[in-house]
């Protein structure tokens, strides 16, 4: 084992070496030629990388797709896509030249504006934090005596993984009178240097993650540092952002904006700090805007994080502004099948809506759903494919709707489902493991710790995955319906709802006769009507109790209605007597009480959703076994009498009729 880690140590070193010396001579070839043909030349390598580059091009399109939505058409926005990787190839070439070059020499090739700005904060002697950005060849400025003659320089900075090249570049920043603060030594010695009246240098358009506030750029939340506004609050010093742009070939501008000043009081509320990060978000934007192709737009600035993208609970929080102007943050969700299934998502779907403030939802499901769906709020869109779509079919759909679905969630277990994704190309793809689908998942939660007692609602199947995901499960709201307005006070009489079927399978169905005598007694107590619901496979089911059932007032509706019709049927009605189904669910779902019966299937596990809702249910040996068929003696729903599921009917609707 020890000879073993050695050697990988070994080949990871001569690797290191390897770029090394490959990066000196070609820094030693750049270094011969006129900073006007490194720029010509950068600009033809940056061509070739654009061609070759998909995996960068589509990253930095997907980029400029966001930050310019509804500016610049599909064209403009390839066309700077192409700009943007021909500016980083001359960046890159022009930055090594310049870091061979004197101060003096670098100093011809530069230009300023705003200098004012910086040179009064220098004048106030409290130090200066300039906060700079991946813009045009922003190595110029660890060049030159950016912050004005005399002021000690310094920055922060990350160490390369290659220790090589780490040290080329640290002494190198040295020489030029650049004192470096390595981020992993903490920020003692930033702050010691601005409170000696120094000046800082902080990058501040790189993904923060859990450390940065959620802070608009383009009017699209980005994480960002708020070190900047923290060194400023303990100091006093002025925060100057400073931006550069290519002015010409070989020649640069570099631009001082007005300060923006934290308040240097230590006891400074939190929404002060916030507010500072999210100006400095809105001065890098202006810079950008002036040459846009100078950014670095390959890099993930609005990263999808992993695994809380949702951002309820990050520490630092969100500072959104004017959130009416907020970009949307695209999410699609995919559908569970079953409509019982898809009524018991819809607490995971509130949770997830109040994730973030930015969030845009699209449900993707069949076409028998879309009417369920369109009746949930939180739904923003919904997105229908048929049954007999092929994966590809479904891909090329989800592509079409939008440039970024920035993630998917998937409810089914499906391998089908985690494919016809991938094949869409969403970027961050949330899904339980199973089926084989495991390497097509970007983000798959753990599962929930085993507890002791009745097992947890399936529902909570749901939630789990988006509290996983940063949502917050624990609103009670969640799960609260509300009930359609009743007619019954108008003076017409109640309205009972049937649901005598289960599409799943006889070993669910309680037997249809004494449905039809417990409707019977209903009728007799209250003079109710009685609407007969189901699907088309159930038709015989809905004569039956047509036949059985004597009194007046009964439609049988059983395979004449959609699930839109059904919504609006059982909104009609004041109580829904049904077996375990997905009727019994979109019930709860619109706020109906329902008496339900159980036999097969387990209440703890399936049970409606919601208040006012009686669930009977015989426990026997075999129960619950969730076959389709019984192959005993169905005990399970035989024994649970007429009497007691006329008894809880007859109390719900008698409290409905006070």
């Amino acid at each position: 084992m020890g000879n073993a880690k050695r050697s990988s140590g070994l080949f990871v070193r001569t690797g290191q070496l390897a770029v090394y010396v490959t990066y000196r001579c070609l820094e030693g070839s750049i270094g011969l030629l006129p900073l006007s043909l490194c720029w010509r030349t950068g600009t033809l390598i940056g061509t070739i990388t654009w061609l070759f580059g998909g995996a960068y091009r589509r990253l930095a399109l997907r980029n400029l797709c966001i930050a310019f939505e509804g500016e610049k058409n599909d064209a403009e926005i390839k066309r700077l896509t192409l700009q943007h990787f021909q500016a980083l190839g001359r960046n890159f070439f022009c930055s090594i030249k310049i870091a061979l070059m004197s101060t003096d020499a670098v100093e011809k090739c530069i230009s300023y504006e705003g200098r004012e700005h910086i040179l009064k904060a220098v004048d106030d002697g409290k130090g200066v934090i300039t906060t700079i950005a991946h813009l045009s060849n922003w190595e110029i400025l660890s060049q030159v005596p950016s912050l004005g003659p005399g002021i000690p320089r310094s920055t922060l900075y990350q160490s390369l993984a290659n220790p090589y090249l780490n040290q080329l570049i640290v002494r190198r920043r040295r020489r030029s009178g650049l004192t470096l603060y390595d981020r992993s030594s903490g920020f003692y010695g930033p702050l010691k240097h601005l409170r000696k009246g120094g000046g800082v240098g902080i990058l501040i358009d790189q993904h923060a993650g859990d450390r940065g506030v959620w802070c608009p750029l383009f009017a699209r939340l980005a994480s960002t540092t708020n070190l900047p506004a923290l060194l400023a609050q303990r100091t006093g010093a002025a925060i100057i952002p400073v931006g550069v742009r290519a002015e010409s070939p070989g020649r640069w501008v570099v631009t001082y904006s007005p300060p923006v000043i934290a308040s240097p009081a230590l006891s400074a509320p939190h929404e002060k700090i916030n507010d500072v990060t999210a100006q400095l978000n809105l001065a890098l934007e202006k810079f950008i805007r002036a040459a846009p192709e100078e950014w670095f737009w390959v890099h993930d600035r609005w990263k999808t994080p992993n695994p809380r993208f949702l951002l309820s609970n990050y520490r630092r929080g969100i500072c959104a502004g004017d959130q009416e102007n907020l970009k949307p943050y695209r999410i699609i969700v995919r559908s569970p099948n079953p409509l019982g299934d898809a009524c018991m998502a819809v607490p995971a779907i509130r949770a997830l809506k109040k994730g973030r403030p930015d969030i845009e939802l699209t449900m993707h499901c069949r076409d028998n759903l879309v009417s369920f769906w369109k009746h949930v709020p939180e739904i923003d869109h919904v997105l229908a494919t048929p049954r007999s779509a092929n994966p590809l079919q479904v891909a090329r759909t989800v592509r079409q709707q939008s440039l970024f679905f920035e993630a998917a969630l998937l409810f089914p277990n499906s391998a089908r489902s985690a494919i016809e994704y991938s094949l869409a190309r969403i970027p961050h793809i949330v899904g339980n493991r199973g089926h084989f689908r495991r390497r097509l998942l970007h983000q798959i939660p753990r599962a929930a710790k085993k507890i002791t007692g009745p097992p947890p609602h399936h529902a909570y199947t749901y939630l789990e995955m988006v509290r996983q995901m940063g949502a917050d499960i624990e609103n009670p709201q969640l799960f609260h319906f509300s009930s359609p307005k009743r007619h019954s006070p108008s003076g017409k009489p109640l309205n009972l709802g049937i649901c005598p079927g289960a599409e799943y399978g006889p070993a669910k169905r309680w037997p249809i006769d004494r449905f039809a005598a417990v409707a019977t007694q209903a009728h007799e107590k209250f003079q109710c009507d009685c609407t007969v619901i189901g699907s088309p496979a159930e038709k015989e089911i809905g004569n039956e109790f047509e036949r059985l059932y004597q009194s007046p007032g009964c439609r049988n509706l059983v395979g004449k209605t959609s699930i839109s019709e059904m919504i609006e049927e059982l909104k009609q009605c004041d109580l829904l007597l049904t077996n375990d189904t997905g009727t019994m669910h979109l019930a709860a779902f619109l706020g109906i009480p329902t008496v339900s019966i159980f036999g097969s299937t387990e209440p703890a596990l399936t049970s409606p959703l919601g208040n006012n809702h009686r669930v009977l249910r015989q426990h026997v040996d075999c129960s619950p076994c969730f076959l389709r068929e019984c192959p005993l003696d169905f005990r399970c729903m035989t024994e649970v009498s007429v009497g007691q599921v006329s008894e809880a009917v007859v109390e719900t609707l008698a409290t409905l009729d006070k």
